[in-house]
């Protein structure tokens, strides 16, 4: 699960009942899910899997606050 983006534009990422960490970037996401075993992740899996639940918007959705990541 992809929660909504916070203030900073971070978003929390889950598995299961583990939280994973906050990803600023799809790519952020990607690495979490690699690192939690599940080696054939890429963007493309991540954007189109039924087993990724985007909450506050899609894989696009990303607002971060100007200056953080520029």
């Amino acid at each position: 699960m992809i929660y909504p983006p916070a203030g900073d534009g971070g978003r929390r990422v889950r598995a299961g009942p583990h939280f994973l960490g906050m990803a600023y970037t799809l790519l952020d996401v990607v690495e979490f899910l690699r690192l939690a075993g599940r080696d054939d992740t890429d963007d493309n899996w991540l954007r189109q899997s039924p087993l990724v639940e985007w909450r506050g918007g899609g894989p696009d959705t990303w607002t971060a606050a100007r200056g953080l990541h520029d």
